[in-house]
């Protein structure tokens, strides 16, 4: 009986290790999850919770901005199109998340087919700090050559 009891262990730590998806990968894709979602519902109070109070993008018109410029733009109005994320890469290095891939962007004319939408690839930096993952940076280039 003493073997098997020695398997259970054996076996979460391969079974973890081969799924390869730590708890702090699983969370940092539910968050990058949750920050669109709250973009695209224009939640502004739950936004700045997620960022940083020095939160910075470089965004695909090349234009660097903060969370007031964003928050006024979406309390004047401004609707963000809808993206669809696709995260290729995490690199964790201490308590910094780096996230990396692909989104498509819904272009100005609203079209849902997914097809025509604008791609784009991104960067995207979290940090740690106690128990909490905030969103520092983020820079998202317009793929030139579709």
């Amino acid at each position: 009986m003493k073997p098997i009891f020695l398997l259970i262990p054996i076996f979460f730590f391969v079974s973890s290790v081969s799924f390869g998806q730590s708890k702090d990968e699983l969370e940092i894709k539910r968050l990058e999850k949750y920050w669109t979602d709250l973009l695209d519902q224009g939640d502004t109070t739950s936004l700045l919770k997620i960022w940083t109070k020095d939160y910075v993008v470089n965004n695909p018109n090349g234009e660097i901005v903060t969370p007031e410029k964003i928050v006024g733009l979406m309390k004047s109005g401004h609707v963000f199109p809808k993206v669809e994320r696709i995260i290729e890469k995490i690199t964790f290095n201490q308590n910094i998340a780096i996230v990396m891939g692909k989104e498509l962007q819904q272009p100005p004319s609203m079209t849902k087919n997914q097809e025509e939408w604008i791609p784009r690839r991104f960067t995207n930096v979290w940090i740690r700090s106690e128990n909490t993952w905030q969103l520092v940076a983020r820079q998202s280039s317009e793929v030139l050559n579709r």
